[in-house]
């Protein structure tokens, strides 16, 4: 018998058991949209994530002051206290670090700052950061009104401020209006030269609540206390260079610090990624859960298409004896079988393929991810829907290619 007869013979039987077979085909694309659908979801997620963290600067990473070390148990021992990062440490740093990098010094003026345009005042509740003029591009920062701080107003330390989407709105009516404006900060007069594009709330702090002034002023007009401790913050073009950066950052800075080679380092390495990879790291255990829940439906799925096949030889009992009479081998009948079962499989496999594209792109897309075809996926699907298809269909297919011809023949 040819396959394309075959081909014939497969469908004719999913056309005369309609209903059963439709049932299946549906339980079957229900298993394989869950596998499709959530694991393509996933993959937008973390293709979501790992974008919006590069966007925020997750191809950098900060030098910063290492937090006090308290010994438990350790009689009279005091804690340990390391120094602060110094404004000179970082000026050093920054000037010395050949790595083709960015990079960028700040510091945390306040964090109850109150801002006032005429009439208009701020609640007391205001970031005020001392920056230079590579800080909104490792941080990940647009500006949307105005622009950056030059160079010489950084190395001059000039009276001028960059605000927060939303430290502009509350000042101005429109924030691009606060352009060229006199505000007050504290005490100081401070010149607005360009406002931020919103970037939103990051771990449930408004990334726009801020307002930026040049590092030299802010070390100048602020009274810091001596324990305050400058941040470096390193941003690299690529991922890939990520790793290679931070071990030359911590050994120039060793180096600066003058840290003694039997001695730990007495700063921190924070890398901004952490978070995303966190997030990315957490997202397989929904992997693992959607797994399960494909592979329960997909069990029921071969379940309910034994007892449709099963049912099936017992119906074409006499046709099986017809068809061994005139010729047919055990093999022919075996792979007849095998092969209505896995057409069956497959018919859900493409159904639930097609719809958990589907969903799964409709979730990434709102996730801010764009379409994309996750073929791995897919593959795996169809490739699942096969075994299925032949797990179903081999007892049925055995118990009907061992039929005797003369008994199949007797069958009413």
């Amino acid at each position: 018998m040819k396959f394309s007869e075959q081909i014939k013979l497969a469908f004719q039987f999913i056309v005369n058991n309609k209903l059963r077979a439709t049932l299946t085909v549906i339980i079957i694309a229900l298993g394989i949209t869950a596998l499709v659908g959530i694991l393509t979801a996933i993959d937008g997620m973390e293709n979501s994530i790992s974008n919006s963290f590069t966007n925020m600067g997750a191809n950098s990473f900060s030098l910063r002051n290492k937090e006090m070390v308290v010994h438990m148990g350790g009689g009279n021992k005091k804690p340990r206290e390391f120094r602060p990062i110094t404004f000179d440490e970082a000026i050093h740093f920054k000037t010395q670090f050949e790595f083709p990098a960015q990079v960028t010094m700040s510091v945390r003026l306040s964090q109850v700052a109150t801002l006032e345009y005429q009439s208009k005042k701020t609640n007391p509740n205001i970031g005020l950061m001392g920056i230079d003029e590579n800080y909104f591009k490792v941080s990940g920062y647009d500006i949307q009104f105005g622009r950056n701080f030059s160079k010489n107003e950084i190395d001059e330390g000039a009276s001028v401020v960059v605000l927060g989407r939303d430290v502009a709105a509350k000042l101005f009516k429109k924030p691009k209006n606060a352009i060229d404006e006199i505000i007050s900060v504290g005490h100081i007069q401070y010149r607005v030269v360009g406002v931020l594009a919103s970037k939103g709330v990051s771990r449930f702090v408004s990334s726009d609540n801020n307002g930026f002034v040049p590092v030299v002023n802010g070390k100048r007009s602020w009274p810091l206390s001596s324990k305050v401790s400058y941040v470096i913050t390193v941003g690299v073009s690529k991922y890939q260079l990520l790793n290679p950066a931070v071990a030359e950052a911590e050994s120039r800075f060793r180096i600066i610090r003058r840290t003694p080679l039997d001695i730990e380092n007495d700063f921190q390495v924070m890398r901004s990624d952490d978070l995303a990879h966190e997030l990315i790291s957490n997202l397989k255990y929904v992997t693992w859960a959607c797994v399960f829940i494909a592979i329960i439906t997909l069990i029921g799925a071969a379940i309910g298409l034994m007892n449709i096949m099963l049912v099936s030889v017992t119906e074409r009992t006499r046709e099986i004896g017809i068809s061994k009479a005139i010729g047919a081998t055990n093999k022919i009948i075996l792979q007849q079988f095998l092969l209505e079962s896995v057409l069956v499989c497959q018919m859900g496999g493409v159904l639930g393929v097609l719809v958990g594209l589907g969903i799964g792109n409709a979730v990434s897309a709102m996730m801010g991810s764009s379409f994309f075809i996750p073929w791995l996926w897919m593959i795996l699907g169809l490739i699942i829907c096969f075994v299925v298809g032949i797990a179903a269909g081999i007892y049925p297919a055995l118990t009907a290619a061992k039929l005797n011809p003369i008994n199949a023949l007797r069958n009413e």
